[in-house]
């Protein structure tokens, strides 16, 4: 199989698959906040959220931080040093950055298991700050590729947009995407369905590919999956539900539901699909955000769940703890990170481990 545009073979062709998120990672990559623009009167407690993030992460994996120069790498350091983390985790990595959505901009990386031995390339999808609403874009676009040269690992370009938390696999061949994005105009006007689908089987090597609806209101990403619904097994999602008829939520969240029941996975077999609520509305100059227990993030021995100062988020946190039975699920409140529009997944991306140990 050549890729779409019939130039080389493509990482499906080649054995390549994109693991879930739950495999093993060898560290999760983050972009430092430094755009207070996105976070207008509340960006002094974002830093500690993502320290906390850190703090977290650095407990069974390698922290990797994209900073812009060695000077914000020691402002950056001396905050984590205050939050005690352990620096031992923590990498940084000089690469600028216009913003911190690190799940939008940064590597997806798909690995092949071979003959006992693990090979790791990394898939450099365009990004245009999702639709282009956010310009310049042009550090994050830089990202994927700058992190493959710095590692030597194989780069593949697949020459259209896409947001990694716009989609969400479960590694054994079944994808999670959204209509609402994947077709906006805004992102590859010269695609149709099918083709998406096309460059989706190419690059990640899946099969299945589930396509829900609408997203949340205030989701500026068009729709984004990880605010929706998340793989949280090969043949588990966790999807969330709004309970209050009159909210405007209710229709979207139900159409998806509904959707996700009819369903098959990779295997041909209906999906076990276990609900979560969503949290009370959250607001901030009189904008209503995207709040979302689903987007939660699974690294190897926790899971890093938002909260929201509401009722909700105690339930949200025993669900999630249900499903992830091996891993603490840890709720860190995101009221003023979900100002600039995005939480805990949209701000990491997982390096899955690369030559088996």
């Amino acid at each position: 199989m050549t890729d779409p545009n019939n130039v080389r073979p493509t990482p499906r062709a080649l054995g390549y698959r994109m693991p879930a998120e739950w495999e093993p990672h060898e560290a999760t990559w983050l972009s430092w906040p430094h755009k207070e623009e996105s976070w207008p009167g509340a960006f002094d407690r974002v830093p500690e959220i993502f320290t906390e993030i850190a703090g977290h992460l650095a407990e069974s994996e390698l922290v990797r931080i994209n900073v812009a120069d060695e000077d914000f790498a020691a402002r950056v350091r001396e905050q984590l040093k205050k939050g005690g983390v352990n620096l031992d985790a923590v990498r940084f990595h000089l690469n600028p950055t216009n913003d911190a959505w690190v799940r939008d901009h940064g590597p997806i990386y798909v690995v092949r298991d071979r003959d006992g031995e693990r090979k790791r390339a990394i898939i450099d999808w365009g990004y245009n700050a999702w639709g282009n609403k956010y310009p310049p874009y042009d550090l994050d676009d830089a990202i994927p590729q700058r992190i493959a040269e710095e590692s030597g690992e194989q780069l593949y370009q697949p020459g259209i947009v896409l947001e990694g938390g716009s989609i969400d696999v479960n590694g054994r061949g079944a994808l999670l995407t959204t209509e609402s994005c994947l077709l906006n105009p805004n992102r590859n006007p010269h695609l149709d369905k099918n083709q998406i689908e096309q460059y989706l089987r190419a690059y990640l090597g899946v099969d299945c590919i589930l396509w829900l609806g609408d997203g949340i209101v205030g989701d500026d990403t068009d729709g984004h999956i990880d605010d929706l619904t998340r793989f949280v097994s090969h043949d588990t999602v966790v999807t969330a539900v709004e309970e209050d008829p009159g909210d405007e939520n209710y229709p979207p969240l139900r159409d998806n539901l509904e959707r996700l029941q009819s369903m098959k996975d990779q295997d041909g077999e209906p999906l076990r699909i276990i609900t979560v609520p969503m949290p009370a509305p959250v607001y901030f100059d009189g904008q209503r955000l995207p709040a979302s227990y689903a987007n939660f993030y699974i690294a190897n021995r926790a899971v890093l769940a938002p909260t929201y100062r509401c009722e909700n988020d105690a339930r949200a946190i025993a669900i999630l703890q249900e499903l992830f039975p091996d891993r603490r699920t840890i709720g860190i409140d995101c009221t003023e990170m979900v100002w600039g529009l995005g939480a805990i997944h949209c701000a990491t991306q997982q390096q899955p481990r690369g030559k088996e140990r």
